[in-house]
């Protein structure tokens, strides 16, 4: 579990690394003592299915020699034609587990890639005509040879820029101005994003990694300002390890490396994230005030404390 406070001076204080796995903070200052187990209300809890997307041009260039990440040939780097498989056997294993059906929320990082990769894994079906509504995704978006796919029956798609990839350097994580996503993407949301251009992203200054951290923390608090309960979020390997190293640092280290090891491409893991501060749960939609019709209801024990004099209740 993921469990967020109100505090974030923690991030400064405990943020420290002797390598990137161990770049970590717990928000947890207490361990609970039922054998590792943790309870906590369900309407202070989320469901989050995090995805990196699939392979993209930049990741086959990358691997041969490192230096191509700062090439602008990788200018927000579309999805491979092995991507496009990833995200089609992703696709399937999201309806063959019913997951499809349980997503409330779509959140992207609003570059190409990650966009072509969640619209193909959590959209409608292939865009046919005499259907009124947008589609998410217009035909052959990045010289894909995809054709467009439907928003029918998808859950609403929001691009949001807190859950980018490290901002600057590499021209593959630049992206593009939103008035071209908009003609690619007619169904995805882009109005919380304010600028058209680019300008968070910078040609000479790389964005750090306890910046990446601390970007992924103010993310997983805005969660808590949308009303949805299950939501999946499509993002890319340095948002994803960087921001969930802060969490597991009191659990087994099994479960460690289970929230926090690098994501592969189109890799799903779902996870549930705690509110255990107050920052912004809803009410119960579940649970129930008891005593309809009003009546006496003193428990025994409470009894037994309120008349000693009484003996042991039974």
């Amino acid at each position: 579990m993921l469990e967020l406070t109100d505090s974030k001076a923690a991030i400064d204080s405990e943020h420290r690394c002797a390598s990137p796995r161990s770049l970590c903070f717990s928000s947890r200052t207490d361990m609970d003592t039922a054998a590792g187990q943790s309870l906590y209300p369900l309407h202070r809890c989320k469901t989050l299915h995090l995805v990196r997307h699939a392979q993209g041009f930049h990741n086959v260039e990358g691997e041969k020699n490192f230096e191509a990440y700062k090439s602008y040939d990788l200018f927000d780097a579309n999805l491979t034609p092995l991507g496009w498989k990833q995200v089609d056997n992703l696709r399937q294993h999201v309806k063959a587990s019913g997951l499809s059906k349980r997503i409330e929320l779509v959140i992207v990082s609003p570059l190409l890639r990650t966009m072509q990769t969640a619209v193909g894994v959590f959209g409608g079906q292939p865009y046919t005509d005499g259907i009124n509504v947008p589609p998410l995704m217009n035909d052959n978006v990045g010289d894909s040879g995809r054709p467009a796919i439907s928003s029918l029956n998808a859950p609403p798609f929001i691009a949001v820029e807190l859950c980018r990839e490290h901002l600057g350097v590499h021209p593959c994580d630049k992206r593009r101005n939103i008035t071209d996503y908009r003609h690619m993407f007619p169904a995805i949301d882009f109005s919380l994003i304010e600028n058209d251009e680019d300008i968070l992203w910078k040609p000479d200054i790389r964005e750090k990694n306890e910046e990446v951290a601390a970007r992924g923390l103010k993310f997983l608090e805005w969660l808590w300002t949308r009303k949805e309960k299950e939501i999946a979020v499509v993002t890319h390997s340095g948002f994803l390890f960087h921001s969930l190293s802060a969490f597991g640092n009191d659990c087994h280290p099994n479960v460690k490396n289970e929230i926090c090891t690098h994501f592969a491409n189109c890799e799903l893991r779902s996870m549930v994230i705690i509110d255990r501060g107050m920052i912004g749960s809803d009410e119960s939609s579940t649970n129930y005030p008891g005593k309809v019709p009003d009546g006496l209801d003193l428990p025994s024990d409470v009894a037994d404390q309120k008349h000693p004099e009484n003996g042991q209740a039974n």
